[in-house]
Formats: C-alpha cells, structure tokens, sequence
C-alpha cells in the first residue's frame, strides 16, 4: 500500500509540474536587465507596415522538430523557449532585447501582431525570422533561421514580410 501512495504521489507531482499554453510562457527568462550584460539578442525589426499592436519575438531550439513548436511543449520538455513582447506606438522603436540560455545556435521569430490579439493574422500580421530568409507559403527551414548568439549582446536585424498577394514578401521588395 505504501508503494501504491508513493506511486501515485510521483504521478500528481508529474500532472501538477506540466505547464499549461499561456502568453506569458518564457517571458521572465527573456527579460533584459538594466545594463543587461548578455547573453542577450538585441533585435531590431525593420520594415514595418505601421507602429500599431506589438512586435513579439520567440526564441526556439535550431532543429527542424522544436522551431516554432508550442510554448508549453518545449517547456514541459526542457527545451529553450523565450519570448518579448514590446507593445508599438508612433513614436516607440522598434528594438527588443532577449536574453538567452547561453552563447550558441537557436533560431528565432518575430511576429507584427497589428491587432494584439496573440495570433498570427495572415492577412494583417507580419512575420520576420533571424536569417532573414525568403519566405514562401510555409514556414522555413530552421536552417535559414539560425542566429549564433555570443556572449554578450548580439545584434540582429530582421526584415517584416507581409502577405503581398499569394506569398509573403518585405514591403519595399519589387
């Protein structure tokens, strides 16, 4: 009996430690400090549309299987999950700063939530990733969304692309 209540004891603990899908998921991992050493991304997104919504980064495994995998997934899995949110205005920047586990590969998203509604809007939202690939009707190989973070803070730049009618482009490409 006493082997049964250890059992089962070991099995609540499991169910109780699982994470549920919630927007704030990664985000006090993510947040710089003041002075924040690294490492950290320092990303700056260019091409926006507009100021309005918020700019919402995430940052993920560089393997195939976790990018752009489901929050609570990867943190029940152990697995690298970040993300920063910086809500847009007419007169804000649009820079965020993330901190990461460490110096090495991940891959990374950044998405132009126009509405701030947490969801991807194919035809409102933009969509950006580290590498700054050619996007078509799906998402890319993590290959060409790698970022190598270092030990301080790194910069990166990534380019918005928008739906511009069946493929997603940046605005100011012909």
């Amino acid at each position: 009996m006493k082997r049964l209540f250890l059992v089962l004891s070991a099995f609540s603990l499991i169910g109780a430690a699982s994470v549920k899908p919630n927007p704030s998921l990664g985000k006090a991992e993510a947040a710089c400090r003041v002075g924040e050493p690294g490492p950290a991304l320092l990303i700056t997104a260019t091409g926006l549309k507009d100021h309005n919504g918020l700019l919402r980064a995430e940052l993920y495994p560089d393997n195939d299987t976790d990018f752009l995998q489901d929050d609570a997934i990867l943190i029940n899995q152990g697995k690298t999950f970040r993300r920063v949110d910086l809500i847009l205005s007419p007169t804000s920047g649009a820079t965020l700063c993330m901190r990461v586990p460490g110096p090495g590969r991940y891959a990374l998203s950044l998405l132009h939530d126009r509405d701030k509604n947490l969801k991807f809007g194919l035809f409102s939202d933009g969509i950006g990733f580290s590498g700054n690939p050619r996007l078509k009707r799906s998402k890319p190989p993590v290959s060409a969304a790698v970022i190598t973070a270092g030990p301080g803070i790194t910069r990166i730049n990534i380019t918005m692309n928008y739906l511009r009618g069946f493929s997603f482009s940046p605005l100011d490409r012909k």
